[in-house]
């Protein structure tokens, strides 16, 4: 197995349309739909770093539904991992609909996903360690960190102290 990887050997992009069967009564895609996609795509970027076929969605870390996503928009999701820690692996994705006047991408969403490799005995296995390279890279690889702390310490799996990181943004 490959010690370290980049962020973009794990780049995933999908892009599709919003059906009549995937909005609300707004005429506005579902929230579970667009949280499907990412999950997917997700899932995908997951795969490409670890090497493995099997990986688990351990948790979903944050998503931000800013803007609506209407009926025929054509959407394009991107992923990528943002850090590999021993097993786990935090995902960033990004949401972008198509303006077709101005022909560009905007931002309208965004989430953070949390996966795992697993064996085939469903056990976690190891991931190849992250190497961020681009300036949003560095920046996300960072925070990463820090959003891991805050989760083991809520969870009580870390003792507050312990969390130097996330400490560090308290502390002058």
């Amino acid at each position: 197995m490959t010690k370290t990887k980049t962020a973009k050997e794990s780049l995933a992009v999908m892009t599709n349309l919003v059906l009549p069967n995937e909005i609300n009564q707004l005429n506005n895609m579902f929230g579970g739909e667009l949280l499907a996609r990412m999950d997917r795509i997700s899932s995908i970027s997951a795969k490409m770093h670890s090497g493995s076929f099997q990986v688990v969605t351990a948790s979903v870390n944050h998503v931000s539904f800013n803007k609506p996503i209407p009926l025929g928009s054509t959407v394009k999701l991107v992923s990528k991992v943002t850090r590999a820690f021993k097993s786990s692996m935090e995902i960033y994705v990004d949401v972008y609909v198509y303006d077709y006047q101005n022909e560009v991408y905007n931002k309208t969403n965004d989430a953070i996903y949390t996966f795992v490799a697993v064996d085939e005995n469903n056990k976690p296995t190891a991931v190849p360690e992250l190497v961020a390279e681009t300036e949003e890279e560095i920046k996300r690889f960072d925070a990463a960190l820090r959003r891991k702390q805050l989760s083991l310490v809520l969870a009580g799996r870390m003792e507050p102290k312990d969390a130097h990181e996330l400490k560090a943004l308290f502390s002058s």
